[in-house]
C-alpha cells in the first residue's frame, strides 16, 4: 500500500510538471450535488435577518457559479430544521423547474411506526418512484451503530438509494448522525453495508482529512498544514462504498487548507467526491467552484478529476440527469 500510495503521488507530481504549458481548460458548467430552497421562505434564522433562498433567487446564484443543476435535500428533519418542509414541497419544486433541479427524499428513522423494524422501504420506493435520486441529508441525531439509523442504512441498500448524511459529535444540542474521533461507527457501518454507497458530510466528517482532529475542532474548520493523513483518507481507501461530498465551509475547507494536500487527495478520490454548495441562505458565500476553476487552469488537478468532481459523478454515479 506505501508503494502504491507513493507511486500515485509521484505520478500527480509529474502530471503537474507536465501540464503548466498545456492549453488551459475551459470552466465547465457543475452540477451541485447538495443544496436546500424553500418555495415558502418562513422564519428567518434566530438572530439573524435571513431565510432560505427560494428556487428563483437559487438559480440566480448558479449563473453566477456556473451550476447547471442542483439536487435539493428536503428539510424533513426536526433535528435540524428552522420549519419543517415536506418531500412533496420539493417534488412541487422539481417539477416547476425540471432543467435546473434533482432531489433526494428524506426519511426520518422513526417515521412510520417509530420502531427500528419498521418497513422504511414504503416511503424510499414511494419517492425513488417519483424521481427521488437517493436518501438526505440524513441529520437524525442518533448513533451510527443505533437500531434506527442501522434500519435506515438497511432500507436504502434494499432500494439502491445512496445516503447522504451530517455527522454531529454528540447527542443532543446539535444535529446529524452521531461518531465520535475516529469515525469507528460510521466503519462499522460501511462494514455492515458494503453495497450502500455512504455520501459524507460535515465539520465532523471533514475535520477528519487530517490526523489533528480534536474535540475542540471537530466541530469547526481545522486550519494549517495537514502532516499526517486521518481517518476519512484510511476509510475512503478501505471502503469503496464511502463517497463525499464537498459542500459547505468544511468540504471546501479540508481541500482548500493545504493546498498541495488536498490537490492529492481529489486526484486519489476522483470517483468518488461530488461538487456541492450547501447553499441555504441567498447570502450564502461558496467558493469551491471558483477554487476548482482555477486549480484545473494551473494545471493542479486534471481535467479529467475536474469534469467527474463538477459533473460526471453526479450523472454517472448517482443518476442526476
Amino acid at each position: 500500500m506505501i508503494i502504491t500510495v507513493f507511486f500515485k503521488k509521484h505520478a500527480i507530481i509529474c502530471y503537474r510538471k507536465a501540464t503548466k504549458k498545456v492549453k488551459r481548460v475551459p470552466q465547465m458548467k457543475k452540477v451541485d450535488i447538495h443544496v436546500h430552497t424553500r418555495m415558502f421562505k418562513g422564519i428567518p434564522r434566530k438572530g439573524a435577518n435571513t431565510t432560505y433562498a427560494s428556487p428563483e433567487e437559487l438559480i440566480d446564484i448558479y449563473e453566477h457559479l456556473r451550476v447547471s443543476k442542483g439536487v435539493i435535500m428536503p428539510g424533513v428533519i426536526v433535528e435540524c430544521a428552522l420549519q419543517l418542509q415536506s418531500n412533496e414541497e420539493v417534488m412541487a419544486i422539481v417539477d416547476r423547474y425540471p432543467d435546473n433541479f434533482d432531489w433526494f427524499c428524506n426519511v426520518h428513522p422513526q417515521m412510520g411506526g417509530n420502531s427500528p423494524d419498521y418497513d422504511l422501504s414504503y416511503f424510499i420506493e414511494y419517492y425513488k418512484d417519483r424521481g427521488a435520486k437517493g436518501v438526505g441529508e440524513a441529520t437524525a441525531n442518533f448513533y451510527f451503530d443505533d437500531p434506527f439509523a442501522e434500519n435506515l442504512f438497511y432500507h436504502c441498500q434494499k432500494n439502491d438509494m445512496p445516503i447522504l448524511f451530517h455527522i454531529a459529535p454528540k447527542l443532543g444540542g446539535c444535529y446529524g448522525l452521531v461518531d465520535e474521533i475516529g469515525l469507528p461507527r460510521l466503519e462499522k457501518a460501511l462494514a455492515k453495508f458494503p453495497d450502500l454507497i455512504f455520501i459524507g458530510h460535515s465539520q465532523p466528517f471533514w475535520a477528519e482529512i487530517g490526523d489533528d482532529v480534536t474535540e475542540d475542532n471537530r466541530q469547526g474548520y481545522p486550519q494549517g498544514k495537514i502532516a499526517k493523513e486521518g481517518r476519512v483518507v484510511e476509510l475512503m481507501r478501505k471502503y469503496p462504498n464511502l463517497h463525499a461530498d464537498l459542500s459547505a465551509g468544511s468540504g471546501y475547507n479540508a481541500v482548500s487548507r493545504d493546498p498541495e494536500f488536498g490537490y492529492d487527495f481529489l486526484e486519489e478520490f476522483q470517483d468518488r467526491l461530488y461538487f456541492g454548495t450547501d447553499i441555504c441562505a441567498p447570502s450564502d458565500n461558496r467558493p469551491l467552484s471558483s477554487w476548482l476553476d482555477a486549480a484545473v487552469e494551473a494545471g493542479n488537478i486534471s481535467k479529467r478529476t475536474y469534469e467527474k468532481i463538477s459533473r460526471r459523478n453526479a450523472i454517472e454515479n448517482l443518476g442526476i440527469e
